[in-house]
């Protein structure tokens, strides 16, 4: 088996898993989700990716229904069963089931759902030539709400970023919110570099604190590179020496092209090289 799906701690191939067609992560995005990579076959950082998961559905109201003990052991089962070299892994909680309508007490029990596939990192020539993104303006779904942050379903703003970027060939887009700030990108993180220093937006611009991007912030502090957290403007990743996102699945990419304009010299610049460097060396740490 390479691909299994848990609902409920029950095993189902693909094909054979079913939700209701009354569930609100169906009809109304109403759910929290984690993605999670193996390195050698285990899932990485997975007690934080456990504990994002109830801050998230802690931020909208959904019981998880299980102690994190617990679903940490489904999530570890479920990769076991499925038997890959690496696996690509996806969490969902959804609030349930129950009468149409947008009372959240109408909702029966909620649902967990692990869901795991065979893990494809990006081709290498992605980690050394970069990537390119679109900028992207929009409000995201929990801005402004007492979720903010919260790693929700409804990822309909992510979906219409991404049709925008792809026709143009760019790889991520940097979403914009209304005062022209990068906040970060459809499914990651943003770091610029300038002057030898970082520079990333602030956990109370809503951002989603990334799992990967603790680690990175981690790596720069062994390198003793200086972190500014801040949201950059459009015209200060333009004008950055470089600039690269983040993500639990895509690690570390150096983004060389924002809206067809490069950033800083050819190619993924030093800083990058150094940080992903130190990056691979925590992970190899972290998992022995």
């Amino acid at each position: 088996m390479s691909a299994l799906v848990m609902i409920d701690g029950c095993v189902f191939a693909p094909n054979d898993a079913k939700v209701s067609v009354f569930d609100r992560g169906l009809l109304y995005g109403d759910s929290v989700f984690e993605t999670i990579g193996t390195y050698g076959g285990r899932p990485f950082a997975l007690k934080e990716h456990v504990r994002r998961l109830r801050r998230s559905a802690d931020l909208v109201f959904i019981e998880l229904g299980v102690s994190d003990e617990e679903l940490s052991v489904e999530v570890e089962r479920a990769i076991e069963l499925a038997e890959n070299a690496e696996s690509y892994v996806r969490v969902i909680v959804t609030r349930g089931s129950g009468e149409l309508g947008l009372d959240p007490a109408l909702a029966v029990a909620p649902q967990r759902i692990i869901i795991v596939t065979p893990l494809h990192r990006p081709p290498e020539t992605a980690y050394t030539d970069g990537v390119t993104a679109i900028t992207y303006r929009t409000a995201r779904t929990t801005d402004d709400t007492f979720a903010m942050g919260a790693k929700v379903g409804n990822y309909l703003v992510a979906v219409l970023a991404m049709r925008q970027a792809k026709p143009l060939g760019a790889n991520e887009a940097l979403i914009v919110d209304g005062l022209g700030r990068i906040v970060e990108g459809a499914t990651s993180n943003v770091f610029l570099v300038k002057d030898g220093r970082l520079v990333t937006p602030a956990e109370n611009a809503g951002i989603l604190v990334g799992i990967t991007r603790e680690v990175v912030l981690a790596a720069a502090k062994i390198e003793g590179i200086s972190v500014k957290f801040a949201c950059p403007t459009v015209a200060d990743a333009m004008a950055a020496d470089e600039l690269f996102i983040t993500s639990s699945i895509r690690q570390m990419l150096a983004v060389t092209h924002v809206d067809g304009n490069r950033i800083g010299a050819e190619g993924p610049g030093p800083v990058y090289r150094r940080l992903f460097a130190c990056f691979r060396r925590v992970v190899a740490e972290q998992m022995r």
